[in-house]
């Protein structure tokens, strides 16, 4: 295994290790990720009955998990293997075990053939990897009339970018230095002939401070709808914290060019 996906191994099974009072800082702002989320999750779920899905670096298989209650045949791969036996609990807690498959795997070679998925789900996966191999083993597992939804976080936002900087121990280096930009959609558009994409999360974030408050879910919703219109802006919208974007119509031609 290459040295720096052993580190990725290493750190991201410490952290899994960690009880979730011991969890990363930057967890906080995951309070606000309401819209987000949501859209994830409705389109895995109109999306699931009777599909084979793949949960693309699973990490806890929260996803994988969603795809099998959905009615989907669900994988979900990790290179984590402490991540997949947490995972593994919670599929038999969630009785749905005989839907939910977890295998230990290098996201940049997949040991699937061509063509085996229907849906595909990337959580903030993409930035932990080599994108052109990602995106090329993407597009050659994915079936044609298939589609792929991911969920990055942004690089593009100075201020966010710092706060990764001053924060190291809560990733690895080569994460701090691969987190996408907006132009890295170019890239995926070598491998498909589709990319829809959202931003998200942008004067929303000025609710963190206020997650345990009783104006909150107020609060919140104010800056989601500040957040629906400026981040339709050109100039603004790379300026969110996540981006939510759907990949369809693979090039297979270009998949797996090794």
């Amino acid at each position: 295994m290459e040295e720096r996906k052993q580190k990725e191994r290493e750190f991201h099974n410490l952290l899994q290790k960690k009880h979730s009072e011991d969890r990363r800082s930057s967890d906080k702002f995951y309070s606000i990720v309401r819209r987000s989320d949501a859209l994830m999750k409705s389109w895995v779920r109109a999306r699931s009955e009777n599909r084979w899905a793949l949960d693309y670096g699973c990490g806890d298989g929260s996803y994988t998990i969603l795809m099998a209650k959905g009615g989907a045949q669900a994988v979900g791969i990790d290179i984590s293997d402490v991540s997949l036996q947490n995972a593994k609990k919670c599929a038999v807690q969630e009785g749905i075990d005989r839907r939910a498959q977890f295998l230990v795997m290098d996201c940049e070679s997949l040991a699937f053939a061509d063509n085996s998925f229907d849906i595909i789900v990337s959580r903030a996966i993409l930035h932990h990897l080599d994108l052109d191999k990602a995106l090329a083993e993407l597009a050659r597992v994915v079936k044609k009339e298939g589609a792929i939804i991911c969920i990055e976080a942004l690089a593009d936002n100075p201020l966010i970018q710092m706060y990764r900087r001053i924060t190291p121990n809560e990733r690895t280096e080569w994460e701090i230095d691969h987190v996408l930009r907006a132009k890295d959609l170019k890239v995926a558009k070598t491998y498909f002939g589709k990319v829809d994409v959202k931003f998200f999360h942008l004067f929303t974030l000025a609710a963190v401070p206020f997650r345990n408050s009783r104006i909150f879910k107020a609060l919140l919703s104010v800056l989601e709808m500040v957040d629906s219109v400026a981040l339709r802006l050109p100039f603004l919208k790379r300026m969110g914290w996540q981006m939510v974007f759907v990949l369809s119509e693979p090039n297979n031609a270009l998949a797996n060019p090794e």
